[in-house]
């Protein structure tokens, strides 16, 4: 091998001419980051998990004719042990939040949410509905939102690949299921039901405003009390 620096050590081992340029420096994270996302994004794991008529076309979106295993997702997993992509397909009660956060919790990290429809993005047509969940992320955090109501194959799948594309981005060196403060490691506090739905992450609020509350109603009582009585004096 020559050498243009004057102040460099000849090696001992001779590489021919036609050999120089074969030589490529790169950087260890460039190179890592994406075998490494490539491996996660064509390897998706969806759980088996649907609430109402969206998932019937998440079925539709895994049978044949659209053929979701181009992609390496095709693997449906009954167990959310073995998931990593939870699918909200489907209009979400109050009843069904408790039991969608706990899965939710038995994922492992990396995971990820894809909402489907409108319903469970926002509440769709049944939004005003008493047991009705205006979107599932106010308990969960969604990486992909599918409009429609409700949306086609395609749909689905174009938001496949868009969760594929956010992971291309990420980088195992940055990846918060790596970081000792992840903000969003943790398990998920379940909902519990009551007089209505109940998110335990907001109860100091709650508590703050029912005493309020409560000390407004005692000071109207209160103060109904004196004009009751006041007559009766004069």
């Amino acid at each position: 091998m020559t050498s243009s620096n004057a102040g460099a050590v000849a090696p001992d081992l001779v590489v021919p001419e036609e050999l120089s340029n074969n030589v490529m420096i790169t950087n260890i994270a460039k190179l890592l980051d994406p075998a490494y996302n490539w491996a996660r994004r064509n390897s998706i794991w969806p759980m088996v998990f649907g609430l109402a008529c969206c998932a019937i076309e998440m079925i539709c979106t895994a049978s044949s004719r659209y053929d979701l295993a181009r992609f390496g997702m095709e693997v449906f997993r009954a167990t959310p042990r073995q998931s990593d992509l939870m699918i909200i397909s489907g209009t979400v009660t109050k009843k069904m939040v408790p039991t969608i956060v706990r899965l939710y919790n038995q994922m492992p990290e990396p995971r990820y949410v894809l909402s489907m429809g409108a319903c469970a993005s926002g509440g769709g047509p049944f939004k005003e509905g008493y047991n009705v969940v205006d979107g599932i992320d106010k308990f969960l955090p969604v990486d992909v939102y599918v409009p429609g109501c409700p949306p086609t194959p395609q749909a689905l799948i174009n938001g496949l690949i868009a969760l594929q594309e956010k992971i291309d981005q990420q980088s195992i060196a940055t990846a918060p299921w790596y970081r000792k403060d992840d903000p969003t490691a943790g398990v998920v506090p379940i909902p519990v039901l009551g007089p209505d739905l109940v998110d335990l992450r907001k109860i100091d609020t709650i508590k703050r405003e029912a005493a309020k509350a409560l000390a407004e109603q005692e000071k109207q009582e209160a103060q109904e009390r004196e004009t009751a009585v006041s007559p009766e004096a004069a």
